[in-house]
């Protein structure tokens, strides 16, 4: 029941590789940056053998999915028509789908503009348009309205302004990673010119016992990741394997190095693109059952206060949960996989 099975599949002009197991209801999984397939195991394994079919994609960009040269391939309205796509091939009328960083972005608009292929939705880390395409859930409201409310720490995910004046904003005070991965080729080759030690440090970095927000202490002017990224542990970590990282690495390393990362650094790339995309769906509620995910520790949720969570709850009707995991950080489905698994279980087990 739990052996894994993958494939490449061509959908919406590209090729996608999948990992599969189960049989049942089809839980979608996927993943944010730096991610891979992978990133998804432990719930391949777990609610598969609760009597699901679970798939987990590498997405456009990453692993043995295709690698597409421009920016501007890597916009929200392709990454929605590859999962229609995905469900056309396996012909299946909708699915669960589950998505965590960049993928929980991507499940959220996917339960927003096509709620006809989306049974439910799970959100991981990043609550719904709490991302940098996101509006805060402020969205619907008339200029008028919005001046009531209190929009000034909304740098990002902004109703006002696009993403790229809040990373400015940000990048005058102190070094942001979405702001140095606007500019071209220089992050690309410092990623994949030091890969494992990135993804080493970044994993780590975002974990319940990691310190990213050490990079408020560094300029923005002529700093790089690696250079605000404290080094991390030896590996093994407790959540984590030296076969864990290894497939993590593999998966960017199947092309060139200055490749390695454009398909991941591309979804910064075009936070302006998808602001500018998202403006027809600005006032759409996500009407599908839902359930938000995240880790206590996750750097991504110190940023988010109880208004964007109240407002969530306002524009997700059938938010059926808000879940903390104590003890885990942004990549939660990693660190704390069984707890992690119990909540999803629980939740497509109640959509009966």
């Amino acid at each position: 029941m739990n052996d894994l099975t993958s494939r490449l599949v061509e959908v919406n002009g590209i090729t996608l590789n999948v990992t599969m197991a189960g049989e049942g209801p089809l839980v979608v999984f996927c993943h944010g940056f730096p991610g891979h397939w992978s990133n998804w195991r432990h719930q391949l394994h777990a609610i598969s053998a609760a009597g699901f079919s679970c798939l987990a994609v590498d997405m456009r960009g990453y692993g043995k999915s295709s690698r597409l040269s421009r920016v501007a391939d890597y916009n929200m309205d392709e990454q929605v028509a590859d999962m229609c796509g995905l469900l056309d091939v396996l012909n299946v009328k909708n699915a669960i789908f589950v998505g965590q960083d960049f993928g929980a972005a991507l499940v959220w608009n996917m339960a927003l503009r096509e709620p006809a292929r989306v049974s439910a939705v799970v959100g991981i880390s990043v609550p719904f348009d709490h991302d940098y395409y996101g509006r805060s859930c402020l969205g619907h409201l008339s200029k008028d309205s919005l001046a009531k409310e209190s929009t000034d720490g909304l740098l990002v995910a902004s109703p006002i302004n696009p993403p790229s004046h809040g990373f400015n904003a940000i990048a005058e005070h102190h070094f942001l990673h979405a702001h140095y991965f606007q500019q071209e080729a220089v992050p690309d080759k410092e990623l994949g010119s030091n890969a494992r030690e990135f993804l080493k440090r970044i994993y780590w970095g975002l974990s319940a016992q990691g310190n990213l927000g050490e990079w408020v202490n560094h300029p923005a002017p002529g700093t790089k990741y690696l250079d605000v990224l404290p080094e991390a542990p030896p590996l093994p970590w407790s959540w984590m394997s030296e076969q864990d990282m290894d497939s993590i690495v593999a998966g960017f390393l199947e092309v060139g190095v200055e490749q390695a990362f454009f398909g991941g650094l591309a979804s910064y790339r075009v936070a302006d693109i998808n602001w500018h995309i998202g403006e027809k769906y600005a006032a759409q509620n996500v009407e599908v059952p839902a359930l938000f995910i995240a880790g206590e520790a996750d750097p991504v949720i110190a940023s988010v206060n109880d208004a964007t969570l109240e407002r969530m709850k306002q524009r997700v009707p059938d938010l059926r949960g808000i879940k903390f995991i104590s003890g885990a950080g942004h990549f939660v489905q990693f660190e704390k996989p069984n707890e992690t698994n119990a909540e999803i279980i629980k939740f497509i087990k109640g959509l009966a």
